[in-house]
């Protein structure tokens, strides 16, 4: 069951009109899941370095098994939200589940702060449990401040992922200089990261009343409204909505599999193959991990304006047309990287233009599908199933996570020749994301009728 169904509004909720202005209650979410998102993206940006660093502390794995726990980790931090929005649903409420989530996560980065192996388990258990009960939670109450039909909604979750973007790119700038710089070291950089999520917590505890108010509420409180949402199975409309949403958060796997080498095998080619020196200074090479967010934060109010443009003229184009554009993105961002790679393995320091250029065509291949991919669950899913269904669109991340961990873990036998040989190199490796991202495209393109008639009318 929903905590605050979209059909009964609770009040302060934005109402439907063809005003654009976004509700406030919008804003406050951006920032506190713009702090969450500092957290995580800051300790991501560096995990496989440090994992994989012998030199300054850190625990001294292979690359290769660097990027296979950091796919497992990832599997666990996106696979958990499917528990979280099932107990917000049931039991406690979108508001007290984020919360929890919220101070969970802030306890694992201070664990990771410290510099001992049990710690860095501990720490790292109680992040991901933090994101289970924090990231479905945040984003379905995105979605309860607007009633169906709201041709605002894609609009505000581009500018709620501005928000995550924000946060993202400080994290990375903060976290990534603190881990890799001499003077202070990884652990400053788990501290830092704990220290920008209870600013997240202490924003939304402030304002929740003023901006959120009905917003979240555990289930007991809306009783009444709830039962008659409840009452019966699914109608045929509500199962065909629920089949198009699930089939296209199948297709969704390829995209993020793809996507989030950025976080391992892109990681370490700006590592050891990038020339990361301008002006004699040798900057972190974690820090190209926020060209994705600097980009983002540029170019998603023009995606917001876009929509919210097209969306009056009805001419908005239909989500799975926006997800096939994101697949072709994401293949050309990947080509970039075919390029790169070739030179690199020629024995020579590359320009970062290519991971430049590679996160800025996926940055816009982001945002055709996740801010869209997050309304379209908030608009197909059956009310009384909105967080678990919006943590099921993170479980299918988490495969993408698994699967991405180790498909980098084989970087090394794929550039060696062992698997197979086109270009040779590293080139091999990057271009089985150009050739997967591009066959998910037409997948998505050829199914999109299906997909549209399913979506009785929701498909924009």
């Amino acid at each position: 069951m929903m905590s605050a169904p979209i059909a009964e509004r609770p009040t302060g909720a934005a109402p439907a009109t063809g005003v654009l202005r976004q509700p406030p209650g919008l804003y406050l979410l951006f920032a506190v899941e713009m702090w969450e998102r500092f957290s995580y993206y800051g300790m991501r940006a560096i995990l496989v370095l440090f994992i994989a660093d012998s030199a300054r502390g850190g625990l001294g794995w292979s690359q290769s098994a660097a990027s296979r726990f950091f796919g497992l980790y990832g599997f666990f931090a996106y696979a958990l939200p499917v528990a979280g929005g099932y107990v917000a649903d049931r039991f406690i409420g979108t508001q007290r589940a984020m919360i929890i989530g919220g101070l969970t996560i802030a306890a694992g980065h201070f664990c990771l702060a410290v510099p001992a192996l049990p710690m860095f388990y501990l720490g790292l258990t109680l992040v991901v449990i933090g994101t289970g009960f924090f990231k479905p939670n945040v984003s379905t109450m995105v979605g309860q401040l607007f009633r169906q039909g709201d041709g605002r909604r894609d609009g505000a979750f581009t500018i709620f992922y501005m928000g995550v973007n924000v946060g993202a790119f400080f994290g990375q700038i903060v976290c990534g200089y603190f881990g890799e710089s001499p003077r202070w070291g990884w652990h400053y950089a788990f501290g830092a990261a704990g220290v920008g999520m209870l600013f997240g917590l202490a924003l939304h505890m402030r304002l929740k009343r003023k901006y959120l108010p009905g917003i979240g509420e555990a289930p007991d409180r809306q009783a009444v409204a709830k039962a008659k949402l409840s009452a019966g199975p699914l109608t045929r409309e509500e199962r065909d909505r629920l089949t198009a949403l699930l089939v296209i958060i199948l297709l969704t796997i390829p995209f993020w599999m793809a996507f989030e080498q950025a976080g391992s095998s892109m990681n370490f080619f700006a590592a050891e193959r990038t020339n990361r020196v301008v002006w004699g200074y040798t900057f972190p090479a974690s820090w190209l991990q926020s060209v994705n967010s600097g980009v983002l934060i540029l170019s998603a109010p023009l995606f917001a304006a876009l929509w919210t443009a097209l969306a009056r003229r009805g001419r908005e184009p239909s989500t799975p047309a926006k997800m096939s554009a994101a697949m072709v993105l994401l293949a050309g961002g990947f080509v970039f990287m075919v390029l790169g790679a070739e030179r690199s393995d020629r024995g020579v320091l590359v320009s970062p233009w290519w991971l430049i250029g590679a996160y800025a065509l996926h940055t816009f291949g982001e945002l055709c599908l996740s801010p869209i991919g997050l309304s379209l669950v908030t608009k197909l899913s059956p009310l009384k199933f909105a967080s678990l269904l919006m943590g099921l669109w993170f479980f299918a991340t988490s495969i993408s996570e698994l699967l991405a961990g180790q498909l980098a873990s084989i970087t090394g036998k794929v550039a060696r020749g062992e698997l197979f040989h086109l270009f040779g190199g590293q080139a091999d490796f990057y271009f089985i994301f150009v050739t997967s991202s591009a066959l998910a495209a037409v997948a998505l393109a050829v199914f999109a009728p299906w997909l549209r008639r399913r979506m009785h009318g929701r498909d924009t």
